[in-house]
């Protein structure tokens, strides 16, 4: 897992309008807390953050006011609703050779049994133990023909060395739904009841 490098700034403003006036200099307020020490109130660049929060459960090398360098994960990351920008991030401080629980995407891949059945995802990510500076970025999963009713439990996931379960075992994550017999429109049903009215009307 590679390290992405961000420079971040301490700030000593707080609330709602402190927070638009960061972010309309492009920046992200956040705040890096664990270790049981204070949480520290920072400012991170926008671009640069977004960019690294693509990756799943990121490894981020902090340079601090360029006076130190802390490592974090995204613990909680707030956008806005509508346009997605980044509103605020929260980020756990680890150690290398720290165990932390995360969760990590799951991906299925490969095509199901034939019939129109539904891949239902009961868990999109996984939750784990694993290294801080060894977490995986995704589970790949295949569903290759799992037909109605087959199920996909975590025991059932292929984990790397030095990774273990934080949940039971047979949490179902994936699971296949059988196919829904297509109901005929209301119109249609009303169309042919009135056509065998009229024929016994007829009659």
């Amino acid at each position: 897992m590679s390290e992405v490098k961000l420079a971040a700034e301490s700030r000593t403003e707080f609330g709602k309008g402190a927070a638009r006036r960061i972010r309309r200099d492009n920046k992200v307020p956040g705040v890096l807390y664990g270790h049981g020490s204070d949480p520290l109130h920072l400012t991170f660049p926008g671009h640069e953050l977004l960019m690294a929060l693509r990756t799943p459960n990121v490894l981020i090398s902090l340079d601090i006011d360029g006076k130190s360098n802390e490592l974090a994960i995204p613990k909680s990351v707030q956008r806005d609703p509508l346009k997605g920008f980044l509103e605020h991030v929260d980020l756990l401080l680890v150690k290398r050779g720290e165990k932390v629980t995360v969760e990590v995407p799951v991906i299925a891949e490969g095509e199901l049994a034939a019939g129109g059945n539904l891949l239902e995802h009961v868990l999109n990510a996984l939750p784990v133990e694993a290294e801080a500076t060894h977490i995986p970025e995704n589970f790949t999963v295949s569903v290759e023909g799992l037909e109605a009713g087959a199920s996909i439990q975590a025991k059932d996931v292929k984990l790397p060395n030095g990774v273990t379960l934080a949940v039971e075992e047979d949490t179902v994550v994936l699971q296949v739904l059988a196919a829904q017999a297509e109901e005929a429109p209301e119109g249609e049903e009303a169309a042919v009841g009135g056509e065998g009215e009229e024929a016994a009307a007829e009659a």
